[in-house]
């Protein structure tokens, strides 16, 4: 019964993905604190204020976060690159990894609450940084079936956990969960999982 459930909340959370965009209008108003200074590497995270972020943080067992991402140094602007569905340019283009300024990734109707990490080791922080965006460029696009086992695609926390093992330290680990539904059956990793992670300090929750 248990995973039943997690599994209805999983579905409803993908059926509602594209839906959630229709909400995100506002992108003037940040909740980010302006005394927080990101640095490359930096994993921040983020929770909707919508009825589909709801329903993945329940997937997650209650977990405080939906979303996920890593800051990049791109010629001496910080940027967050992250992959989520429902946040393309236009109809037209399929949902890919994004890189969009901390201000958009925090915006007021995308995160009504949020928070910083960082990894213990910064030269190894430096690194992910830097293989995250070479994800971004490749332009990869987002992991609608939710399998790790490949870096083709990619969906918000197996691009943290990739790049950070690219740097040779993983986060989560073996950490994974069951998500079994029609159509789909996959071993996730959830945003708590990463946010709970030895390597990772909390800079700020907000």
């Amino acid at each position: 019964m248990k995973w039943a459930c997690r599994n209805m909340w999983v579905a409803m959370a993908c059926l509602l993905s594209v839906c959630a965009a229709c909400s995100h209008r506002d992108e003037t108003r940040s909740i980010l604190p302006p005394d927080v200074a990101l640095r490359p590497g930096d994993v921040v995270f983020r929770q909707g204020s919508g009825f589909t972020s709801h329903v993945v943080r329940v997937a997650d067992g209650g977990g405080n976060y939906s979303h996920t991402g890593i800051v990049v140094d791109s010629a001496g602007h910080l940027l967050v690159v992250h992959a989520v569905p429902g946040e393309r340019m236009s109809e037209d283009e399929p949902d890919r990894v994004k890189a969009d300024v901390p201000e958009v990734f925090f915006g007021g109707m995308r995160a009504s609450v949020g928070a910083v990490a960082r990894c213990n080791d910064s030269v190894v922080a430096a690194k992910a940084a830097r293989a995250a965006w070479q994800v971004y460029q490749r332009g990869t696009l987002f992991d609608h079936a939710y399998d790790d086992t490949d870096t083709v695609q990619m969906y918000c926390t197996e691009l943290v956990e990739h790049a950070y093992k690219a740097a040779g330290l993983s986060l989560v680990g073996q950490q994974r969960h069951e998500v079994q539904l029609p159509g789909l059956h996959s071993r996730c990793i959830f945003p708590s999982d990463v946010f709970r992670s030895p390597d990772l300090r909390i800079v700020k929750t907000f």
